[in-house]
This record gives C-alpha cells, sequence and structure tokens, in this order.
C-alpha cells in the first residue's frame, strides 16, 4: 500500500493545479492524505478548501489541526486510510462473489470474519508513506512541531507488525526545484531526523508540481541530487518490492 502524506498550509500558488496532481496520483494507487496546518482569517479559509479538495480527488482523508495536535493527526490519518485501503479492496471481492453487496450485507458472524481479517491485512499489509512537507516561507514558525510529529510517526509506524517504508521530501527546493528528497526509502525510521537541520523554509507553494515529483519516485524508485528522477536499469522482476500488494 502506497500512501503520500502532504503536510501544508494549503493555498498553493505555483505550478498546476493540486487537485489535478492527486487525482493522477489516486490513479496510480497511490493514496494522497493532507494534514492541514492553518491559519485564521480569508488565508486559512482558502487553504482548507484546497486541503479538503486534495485529499477527495487523491482517494485520502484531511484533517485541519493545529500545531499542538499534529502528532496525533498523522498517525490518525496513516492508520485510517491503511483500513479504508484494506476494506475497499474486500469490498471489491465481495462484490464479485455477492453482487452488489458489501460486508455489511453480510450475516453477523461472517460479518465479524471479514473484519478480523481487514484488522488483520491493515496491520500486516506492507506499507510505503512518502511525507511531503511544505517548506515555503509560511510554514516557518510550524516547522518545529512538524518534527516532532514525524518523529511520533516513525515511532508508530515501526510498532505495525507488517513492513514499513519512509521517504521524506520537501518543496519548494532551494534553486526552485519543485521538490527535494531528503530521506530515500527506509526501513531505519529513525533516519528522518537529520532532515531539519537542513530545511530552510522559503519561497512560493508548488504544490502540485510537488506531488507529481513524488509520483515519479514511486514509479521509478529514486531521485539523483538534484531532485530529477534517476532512472533506473530495466529489471523484469516488476515495479518494486511491494508491486504486488497495491490495491
Amino acid at each position: 500500500m502506497r500512501q503520500i502524506m502532504l503536510i501544508t498550509d494549503g493555498c498553493s500558488n505555483v505550478g498546476e493545479s493540486p487537485v489535478l496532481a492527486a487525482a493522477l496520483a489516486r490513479q496510480e494507487g497511490i493514496t494522497v492524505n493532507v494534514v492541514g496546518i492553518i491559519d485564521y482569517g480569508t488565508i486559512g479559509e482558502l487553504g482548507s478548501q484546497e486541503i479538503a479538495e486534495i485529499a477527495k480527488a487523491g482517494g485520502g482523508m484531511s484533517q485541519l489541526t493545529g500545531t499542538e495536535r499534529l502528532a496525533q493527526t498523522m498517525q490518525m490519518l496513516t492508520r485510517k486510510t491503511v483500513v479504508q485501503t484494506v476494506q475497499q479492496a474486500v469490498n471489491r471481492e465481495l462484490r464479485q462473489i455477492l453482487g452488489n453487496g458489501s460486508i455489511v450485507d453480510l450475516p453477523p458472524d461472517q460479518r465479524s470474519q471479514v473484519v478480523d481479517v481487514i484488522d488483520d491485512f491493515s496491520e500486516s499489509s506492507p506499507l510505503q508513506v512518502a511525507l511531503l512537507i511544505d517548506a515555503s516561507a509560511s510554514m516557518k514558525p510550524k516547522l518545529a512541531a512538524v518534527e516532532e510529529a514525524i518523529r511520533d510517526m516513525m515511532l508508530s509506524l515501526g510498532a505495525r507488525k507488517g513492513q514499513s517504508q519512509l521517504a521524506v521530501f520537501h518543496f519548494p527546493g532551494p534553486r526552485g526545484e519543485d521538490a527535494v528528497l531528503d530521506l530515500d526509502w527506509t526501513l531505519d525510521l529513525g533516519g528522518a531526523r537529520s532532515i531539519f537541520q537542513r530545511l530552510v523554509m522559503r519561497g512560493a507553494t508548488p504544490t502540485g508540481p510537488a506531488i507529481k515529483k513524488v509520483m515519479e519516485f514511486f514509479r521509478y524508485g529514486t531521485l539523483d541530487r538534484n531532485g530529477k528522477v534517476a532512472w533506473p536499469e530495466e529489471s523484469d522482476e516488476g515495479e518494486g518490492m511491494l508491486g504486488d500488494y497495491v490495491v
């Protein structure tokens, strides 16, 4: 299962629509969740609307939060969308068997068994999460809260029975890049702690292009030092270690 966890205050202002980019990600089996750290006033209202639209288009969930509850919000969204993804896959299988039926149409004892399967799969299925951090100038006062939240999220992912991989991006880059890879796929979830020493909050908010850059990373596996996709050599082993698990 593949997820993008976007952390932003909304109001993208450079490049294509982030809503369109999220819809494209969904078509490739990547769920886009959005945690909104917004301010009050007109800008906050506009940011809130964009945050909700991005998540809806990306098949994920959105949640607005203050910095004090950011960690709990990120953990909740990750786990809830994993369960949602597994449940959608189970419902597709049930429709093949029951016609237009779903879990709620099953007898109570069978429904309970299906729910147990969903819970087990949610906890044990391999998971890839790409954190995409808005590092535009307006996010600067919130960086400390983001750092703490990511540390807590790493602990939460590490407690799962299934394998959890993490990659971390921020946008925009120091030389105008749409997004910069800070941490390549890793099982060492403690490795994200050092990235905040390198982050410089600046510039505009190219959220749409940043989402597309992360999609390319999911598709091809890595980026070069300039933030561009580094194409791997062709292989007949499939599209990555989680290819067989994507639902």
